[in-house]
């Protein structure tokens, strides 16, 4: 249980990794499919890129001392869960999403189950 949930992390783990080369590279315009964007949707676009990078670097950090770093990876899942809660917002008030993100939305609303699964897979006695 222990080593499939780290397999699981990993293959999850390169999910923001692509979002953040693909942000950082391609920019707002990319995500736009092409279209036009101003220059502070752009940045901002970018910027929030780079916490994808960081998402990517910490679970790596949390996968080399899973059991002791449940608290960081609850936090970790917190933080995408919000995520999800934010794009349903969206979803909700301005309409559908592009189907890639539809995707992203259900990974990250579905993310405290990794926490259980690391609960049931590290308990103590």
């Amino acid at each position: 249980m222990k080593r499939s949930l780290q397999i699981i992390l990993v293959i999850l783990s390169v999910i923001p990794l692509a979002f953040a080369l693909i942000g950082l590279f391609g920019g707002a315009q990319l995500a736009n499919e092409g279209g036009a964007v101003t220059a502070g949707l752009d940045n901002q676009f970018r910027y929030l890129s780079a916490f994808y990078l960081s998402l990517f670097f910490l679970i790596w950090w949390v996968l080399q001392d899973l059991e002791n770093r449940g608290t960081v990876l609850k936090l970790l899942v917190f933080a995408i869960f919000l995520g999800g809660v934010a794009r349903l917002y969206s979803y909700l008030t301005v309409g559908p999403p592009p189907t890639h993100a539809i995707g992203g939305m259900i990974l990250e609303l579905g993310s405290p189950v990794l926490m259980l699964w690391h609960k049931l897979a590290f308990k103590k006695g």
